[in-house]
């Protein structure tokens, strides 16, 4: 950080409020950056604990992809089938020159701006299996069913996955049905999992970043949590918004085609929780400071002025076709260049680079010259988005 510039450090403040600290000293208390060193250490203190869900009961923010959602994940799954596949949490698994995910999507409304619950089943899985390196080759799709869904929605969701397939280049070529309860299973979920191969040497994860690589996202953000929350009608908000569900294989193959072996680190899908979740994600896992520039965001002025009037921070809204990129430095133009020569990513930036302090961290510098910091997402301000 620069002489002059602090942290907004999340619930310092009165009140709980962020508490900017800057790096003056102050006339009648001790050195600021002495102070921020006793919160960064706090801080490091909480995320050295094991992982304890501390609720009887399952709650919505468990599924928001935030603090509850790993805390979930890891003291539940991870500690239930811990295994050197599974530890990484990456977005699938990776052995014997293949890529397997898995996903469910329980989004409502079913049909919204822009897509619906089929293309986004497929498309999410195709992008998971693409941040792993692979090339989808395989999808399978499990639906639970309510008691009195209309046929026609379920033919429109099915079409509407067929055509998502072939838009990818995957085959659908297994399933299962079953029928729940009037009541029991709002509509219609969708499970999907998928197979890819690995036809790269490239091995990326989210322990991959070091000190000087750059961070890149493929186009403007927030679209789909958005477009999704008022296509519900529950708000008195009106928007030209279409969700950014999209396949993102094929971008990603120009991207790993435009840099050398082991220049891309890796690669996520800005998904639940949103750029921020991905960015601490890796920050986490690689023990590096992820420093993003406010200004270098994408985001429409639509997305912009409903998260302004609904309290919500961008980065922390759920994309679909949109992923997070770290590449190393050196190649962040070839990155930036080969995002942009798809129309997918046409809108694609560089919004920040990795530092080795503090590590563990994201920092975000603001449009006012200051920095805060960007944690987990807590809460859950966009409930079934995906």
């Amino acid at each position: 950080m620069n002489e002059g510039e602090g942290y907004a450090v999340p619930g310092e403040g009165p009140g709980g409020k962020q508490q900017v600290l800057d790096r003056t000293t102050g006339a009648d208390g001790p050195d600021t950056a002495d102070r921020e060193r006793q919160v960064l250490d706090r801080i490091e203190r909480v995320r050295r604990r094991k992982a304890r869900v501390r609720e009887e009961r399952i709650t919505l923010a468990h599924g928001a992809g935030g603090k509850a959602t790993h805390t979930l994940i890891e003291a539940v799954f991870l500690e239930s089938f811990r295994n050197p596949m599974l530890e990484p949490l990456e977005d699938g698994a990776v052995a014997d020159g293949l890529a397997f995910t898995t996903d469910s999507f329980v989004v409502t409304p079913l049909f919204f701006p822009g897509g619906d619950i089929g293309d986004l089943a497929v498309n999410g899985t195709v992008n998971d299996l693409a941040m792993c390196g692979a090339r989808p080759r395989y999808l399978s799709a499990g639906f639970i069913l309510e008691e009195g869904f209309p046929v026609a929605d379920l033919r429109r969701i099915a079409a509407s996955m067929a055509q998502a397939a072939r838009t990818a280049g995957v085959w659908i070529v297994t399933g299962d049905t079953k029928v729940v309860q009037r009541g029991k299973a709002d509509g219609c979920y969708v499970t999907t999992s998928g197979v890819g191969t690995l036809e790269r040497p490239v091995r990326l994860s989210a322990a991959a970043a070091r000190p000087g690589d750059a961070v890149l996202v493929s186009g403007p953000i927030g679209e789909h949590g958005i477009t999704v929350m008022l296509a519900r009608g529950e708000l008195d908000i009106e928007a030209d918004l279409r969700s950014d569900t999209a396949p993102l294989n094929a971008l990603t193959d120009l991207l790993l085609d435009a840099c050398e072996d082991g220049a891309v680190r890796c690669l996520r899908d800005a998904t639940r929780g949103g750029v921020a979740t991905i960015v601490n994600e890796i920050a986490g896992a690689s023990q590096v400071a992820v420093v993003l520039d406010e200004d270098a965001v994408p985001v429409r002025p639509a997305v912009r002025g409903a998260c302004e009037l609904l309290g919500i921070d961008p980065l922390y809204v759920a994309c679909e076709g949109r992923m997070v990129a770290v590449v190393a430095g050196e190649f962040a133009d070839a990155a930036l260049a080969a995002l942009r020569s798809h129309p997918l990513g046409s809108e694609a930036a560089i919004i920040g680079r990795i530092n080795d302090d503090p590590p563990g961290l994201v920092l975000l510098r603001t449009s006012f010259g200051g920095t805060r910091i960007v944690d987990l997402l807590v809460g859950d301000p966009l409930p079934r988005i995906c």
